[in-house]
């Protein structure tokens, strides 16, 4: 199908995945209609960071998901909707769950329902393995039960279901994609890799983080980009629910052990339990299996590990204000 001269809307592109995935857009020739949260001082989040060709080659509408009427306007003739815009943070989902299933739930349902009347022709709804919960199995194919342990949790399995519905209901043509965790430049400083590599970076003594016993499945982001272009292309994808992860696993102590490795630095380490879910809510293990998203999309992971690592730790050394992990208590 290619990308070329196609309308394409991107909801959530100012946030992390989704500025890489319009700058991609953008660049693979498509008309990328770029929708940012909006906020009064006009802050395009991450779409700041694409080169000025770049960003100026997508059309960036300032509006909020939660406007039933705002996403009809911006779903018009589009040809393809990459659904991305959520609220992600853990921490804050406990303090503030009603404002997860306002974003998260009726935000999805309003651009399901705004792509069916303009008769979009591909969707792609963004899910998230925090679904899964503490793994039953490993690695976590496309059949593990949902087990949601926090209200973010919650709400993505909510938008998950309603996106299958409007393909079982409607016929819209509705394909989820689940990423596992994903990392890279532009992500925030509250994510686990940015903390660990912004307290590096400046030589602390003593490096602060949460628990070190959970287990996850790192991917870098320009994989994750284009396991979405790929999902928007395959008709194989339509009505399924993808895993995207690297099938790799490392506790978050390995994971400090590489930053340390690739900073040159070995600090002490101190444990907050600010940073620490409660009990129930912690995931312990999650790891992903790809073998689907091999199989019928021909998506592999292609960047190593250690290398998207430098090129996060780049941009997290070139933008030492955006990482102060002491500001982040939720």
């Amino acid at each position: 199908m290619g990308y070329n001269g196609k309308r394409v809307l991107v909801t959530g592109a100012g946030g992390f995945i989704g500025s890489h995935l319009a700058e991609e857009l953008v660049t693979a020739g498509a008309q990328v209609t770029a929708f940012v949260h909006y906020n009064a001082r006009g802050d395009t989040g991450n779409l700041g960071y694409l080169s000025a060709p770049i960003r100026d080659g997508a059309e960036v509408v300032l509006g909020d998901v939660r406007d039933p009427f705002m996403v009809r306007s911006v779903a018009r003739s589009q040809d393809i909707v990459f659904h991305l815009a959520a609220l992600i943070g853990i921490p804050y989902s406990y303090h503030a769950p009603h404002s997860y299933v306002e974003t998260n739930v009726h935000g999805t349902l309003n651009v399901l329902q705004a792509a069916l009347e303009a008769g979009v022709g591909r969707v792609v709804h963004t899910s998230t393995s925090e679904v899964y919960g503490t793994a039953l199995y490993v690695p976590i194919d496309e059949k593990h039960p949902l087990q949601p342990q926090s209200p973010y949790a919650a709400s993505k399995v909510a938008a998950d279901s309603m996106a299958m519905s409007y393909f079982l209901s409607f016929g819209l043509p509705v394909a989820t994609i689940r990423p596992f965790n994903t990392f890279g430049p532009r992500q925030s400083a509250r994510a686990v890799i940015p903390t660990i590599l912004s307290q590096l970076v400046r030589r602390l003594k003593v490096v602060t983080i949460g628990s070190l016993d959970p287990v996850r499945d790192f991917t870098y982001v320009k994989d994750i980009v284009r396991a979405f272009m790929i999902v928007a292309e395959s008709d194989a994808a339509v009505g399924q629910v993808t895993n995207v992860g690297s099938g790799k696993a490392v506790t978050i102590k390995e994971l400090l052990d590489h930053c340390c490795r690739i900073t040159g630095h070995q600090p002490a380490i101190h444990a907050d339990e600010t940073r620490v879910r409660p009990e129930r809510s912690e995931v312990m293990r999650l790891l992903c299996d790809n073998t689907k998203a091999a199989d019928t999309l021909g998506w592999r992971p292609k960047v190593p590990f250690e290398e998207g690592l430098k090129h996060t730790l780049e941009f997290v050394a070139q933008h030492p204000e955006l990482f102060r992990p002491e500001r982040y208590a939720i």
